[in-house]
């Protein structure tokens, strides 16, 4: 679902606020409420993960959205609707403003004009992407069974996080009100899940954490907030405009450190990004 741009800013104005009011102290486990400066960046940062649903379509400049991906530089980046297209932009935009080098690979599960332009009869693909500063290898693209009202998919890929090997999920799951669909959704990610030891999912899961379909989820992997469970909801930082908790990173075999929740004025979904422990 797509909010006026107004609604946005309006958001972004109201956390600015309370940043002045609350200073820049944040609970454990979260980073510092103070804005990081946005500049050439000289590296990625190790061990550093992000998930971010872009908005489409929304209009946004893929300069501005590679300047948030540039704000934390995280290690691997997953993306969701997202256009091939808009991806490779904001994959040169990330190497020629600010040093970052990613490698990409896309997780297409439609080719659409409306969503991506180009001509009728060479639409864009949309889906999912993961950006990694390392090589990735063993992709896999695949197309959920019934996506609901739109095609939906998850990819995986293999790549480093820090310097050990961990098996990446990026997914967009069904449209909200479209609970059975999504809990078949869940069931075959699951699955993928389970076969590996060490695993990171990122993704907009379109459901809130006590949501029935999450269970195969939850029972796997944990969310990078370590107060965030589906037994307290309430202590779950909301991602998206209409502040709810949409947007995930699980973790499996792999320690959670730190997390922020960035609200940006380039999506109707926050950024969310997490530092990890590999050992």
């Amino acid at each position: 679902m797509v909010f006026a741009r107004g609604t946005r800013l309006l958001a972004v104005a109201a956390v600015a606020a309370c940043m002045v009011i609350l200073g820049p102290s944040a609970p454990s486990g979260l980073f510092s409420a103070e804005a990081p400066p946005v500049g050439p960046a000289r590296d990625v940062v190790p061990n550093r993960v992000m998930t971010w649903n872009m908005c489409n379509p929304c209009g946004e400049s893929n300069a501005d959205r590679a300047s948030e991906i540039a704000r934390f530089a995280p290690q691997v980046v997953g993306l969701q609707e997202a256009c091939e297209r808009d991806v490779a932009r904001i994959r040169d935009h990330l190497e020629n403003l600010y040093g970052l080098v990613y490698h990409v690979e896309y997780g297409a599960v439609l080719k659409k004009w409306s969503r991506c332009g180009g001509l009728p009869w060479n639409p864009g693909g949309y889906g999912q992407a993961i950006l990694s500063a390392a090589p990735m290898t063993d992709q896999v693209k695949e197309e959920y069974p019934d996506g609901g009202s739109e095609d939906r998919g998850y990819m995986a890929v293999t790549t480093l996080v820090g310097d050990r090997p961990v098996r990446v999920f990026n997914t967009h799951l069904a449209e909200r009100r479209q609970e059975a669909v999504r809990a078949e959704q869940t069931d075959v990610l699951a699955a993928a899940i389970a076969r590996h030891e060490r695993a990171i999912v990122l993704g907009d899961l379109n459901a809130v954490p006590d949501t029935p379909e999450l269970t195969p989820i939850w029972a796997l992997a944990e969310d990078t907030d370590p107060r965030c469970r589906p037994s307290d909801t309430g202590a779950c930082t909301p991602t998206t405009d209409w502040r709810s908790k949409f947007d995930y990173i699980f973790l499996r075999g792999v320690a959670p450190l730190r997390h922020r929740v960035w609200t940006t004025p380039y999506s109707d979904h926050d950024v969310l990004h997490t530092d990890v422990d590999m050992a």
